[in-house]
């Protein structure tokens, strides 16, 4: 019977690991692949090894196109990245720490709009509207705003469950000592969120890094591009050089994979700390 159990774990362990390296490892070889191909050999968008390796000369020429503009994209990116996390952090510690300690009558109204931020998908025209009323549209600062509000109800969701386990004796004995409510949300409650902390600002950092969609609608304009709106400078109706583009999706994809990497233990133990300590 041991054996049995022992042989079914192998072979979903195997099936486990096929499935991983189709989903994922073989399209990051097949971008690889092609980035490191020339003009000619890419445009056939075949899964082959190059005939001629010419990566690194891609890569200067992604970096070298359009004066430069990848560079001032990912200046962008990291200034749009490090601003919203930051944000998202903090303000998503601050209203669950108070949802989870003070009980109102509006909990469950605030409940129901932190769960509407993640089910009805946003309306673009009226944003555009009320961000060009404040003037705000087409900033960095506008932009960092929308995704401060479209990531922060998940992250209060996660930061709630965690606020949950820890014990309020901890909030009665600071306050004992003194403490007032910021000093008693800065000095003690913040530091306990550490392992969650750490799981929204990857979490976090790899959507807002990797968006498309809001820096194309609310930041258009080559001054204001992200990493992402780049790729637009290979393809075009008349003439696309793949081997660029790829190379352009390579350059922008490793940031972000290798922060995944690195720190995808201390993901999984911030997403299911909330529920094992509960």
């Amino acid at each position: 019977m041991n054996q049995i159990r022992l042989s079914s774990r192998w072979l979903i362990g195997i099936i486990g690991i096929l499935v991983t390296t189709v989903i994922f490892i073989i399209p990051f070889v097949f971008v690889f692949t092609m980035a490191a191909k020339d003009e000619k050999a890419a445009a056939s968008l075949r899964f082959s090894w190059p005939e001629n390796f010419r990566l690194w000369q891609n890569v200067a020429d992604v970096f070298a196109s359009r004066n430069h503009m990848l560079i001032r994209a990912f200046v962008n990116s990291g200034i749009l990245t490090v601003c919203s996390v930051a944000l998202m952090v903090v303000l998503g510690a601050m209203v669950a720490f108070v949802l989870d300690r003070r009980r109102s009558k509006l909990n469950p109204l605030v409940n129901g709009l932190i769960l509407a931020g993640l089910i009805i998908p946003p309306a673009v025209v009226p944003t555009i509207w009320v961000m060009q009323t404040l003037g705000l549209f087409k900033t960095l600062v506008g932009l960092i705003l929308i995704e401060v509000s479209y990531g922060l109800s998940f992250t209060i969701l996660i930061m709630r469950a965690f606020v949950h386990t820890i014990p309020r004796e901890i909030d009665e004995a600071a306050v004992v000592d003194g403490a007032g409510p910021l000093r008693l949300f800065f000095r003690v409650i913040l530091p306990l969120l550490r392992s969650v902390i750490v799981t929204v600002i990857v979490v976090q950092s790899i959507f807002v890094f990797n968006d498309f969609q809001n820096p194309l609608y609310f930041l258009p304009g080559d001054a204001n591009a992200t990493v992402q709106l780049t790729l637009y400078n290979f393809q075009s109706q008349q003439r696309s050089s793949y081997n660029l583009l790829f190379t352009d999706i390579l350059i922008i994809t490793l940031p972000m994979l290798i922060l995944y990497i690195f720190f995808q233990k201390q993901i999984v133990a911030g997403m299911t700390s909330g529920s094992v300590k509960g």
